[in-house]
């Protein structure tokens, strides 16, 4: 058996702690694998994995000033065979320090880097990085970008497996209402949805723009998310000085989001960051809905033109426009680009195969 532990120490739940969230309640039914997380003190996050049932150790995770955690973490690292999987570099710095402390050399570091930020490249950091057992990169995107800001590292110590997703709802069982019916919307109005955080990153000001320019009778809008307080004032303002206040609704941050998915016509997700691979367009994919999203990271990878979703530039609310005014009018189009949506997440990117490799990956590092 191998004990694989995922740390986890950001604040707020994104795609990091998704990522982490489903691989763990996927693994904690196979009999190979014993699973644990280790979180930070942070009461929300913890509470997500306890839902699940997830073991959860408790430690500081500070970063490089942080000696308390490399120790008690060493302590569970001390026999058989190890696996720490991290999500950001201040954490790889904890295992492979905690690594080292143990002496156990059947103590693996696994590391997934999230998002775009540019590696720190000094003297530690160039050691740390040499020190990881093995990179996973969740799209070909992420791949390059790291290789182009980070220490040269070796096609044996990186490996690329798309990321997939997993209804982990915690919280499936609980009332969902009828949007069209709670929003009394007519059969010639399309649902669009948006979920994700509520900000500029997210293209969320981009989304709200291109609304002006389309006739208010053809859609309603759900937006699923939190945000900072400064930030959903922002939109909610924007919303009122624009007349838009019967056609968007905000409906807050919701556990069981696959429930809501499933009655939109499709999704809009305009980032304006380059997403390193972009976990909501996927699940709109998982439950057989168009989407449309920008062409600036990973998404091409996977969202076809026309095939499967509809692609437009970042920051370009006239062409995001156009693309809603298409999916609007055309339920034909709709239909046709959700069901290949569908079979391209099924084939290409499910669950299993993502989980299949993984642990596949896993088992060879102690071959």
């Amino acid at each position: 058996m191998i004990n694989v532990f995922h740390i986890v120490s950001n604040k707020v739940w994104g795609g990091a702690e998704r990522y982490a969230s489903d691989l763990v309640a996927h693994m904690r039914h196979d009999p190979n694998f014993y699973v644990e997380v280790v979180s930070a003190k942070h009461d929300d996050i913890i509470e997500q994995f306890q839902k699940m049932d997830i073991p959860v150790s408790i430690l500081p995770l500070k970063g490089i000033r942080d000696f308390d955690s490399p120790v008690r973490l060493a302590r569970m690292l001390k026999k058989g065979k190890n696996i720490v999987h991290v999500h950001t570099y201040r954490d790889a710095l904890t295992a492979v320090m905690a690594r080292i402390i143990s002496d156990n050399p059947n103590t693996k570091v696994v590391f997934t880097p999230h998002g775009l930020k540019r590696p720190t490249l000094n003297y530690v950091s160039k050691k740390i990085y040499r020190s990881i057992d093995q990179y996973v990169f969740v799209s070909q995107f992420a791949y390059d970008y790291f290789l182009m800001h980070a220490p040269r590292i070796s096609k044996q110590q990186s490996q690329v497996i798309p990321e997939s997703v997993l209804n982990t709802d915690t919280s499936a069982h609980a009332q969902v209402p009828n949007l069209r019916g709670e929003l009394k919307m007519s059969e010639n109005q399309a649902l669009i949805m948006f979920h994700s955080r509520l900000c500029r990153d997210k293209g969320l000001d981009v989304l709200l723009k291109s609304l002006t320019l389309i006739d208010r009778d053809s859609y309603k809008l759900v937006l699923l998310g939190d945000g900072q307080s400064k930030a959903t004032s922002r939109i909610k303002s924007f919303i009122i000085e624009n007349n838009l206040v019967e056609n968007v609704k905000l409906l807050g941050f919701q556990r069981n989001v696959h429930e809501y998915l499933k009655q939109c016509d499709f999704g809009v997700q305009p980032s304006t960051i380059a997403e390193v691979q972009g976990i909501s367009n996927l699940e709109y994919m998982k439950h057989g809905k168009p989407i449309i999203t920008t062409n600036n990271g990973a998404q091409p990878e996977y969202v076809v033109d026309k095939e499967n979703g509809l692609l437009v530039k970042p920051n370009n609310p006239e062409q995001l426009a156009d693309a809603i005014k298409l999916l609007c009018s055309d339920m034909e189009l709709r239909l046709k680009l959700g069901k290949q949506a569908k079979l391209d997440f099924e084939t290409k990117l499910n669950y299993e195969t993502f989980y299949n490799k993984i642990t596949t990956l896993y088992n060879s590092l102690f071959d």
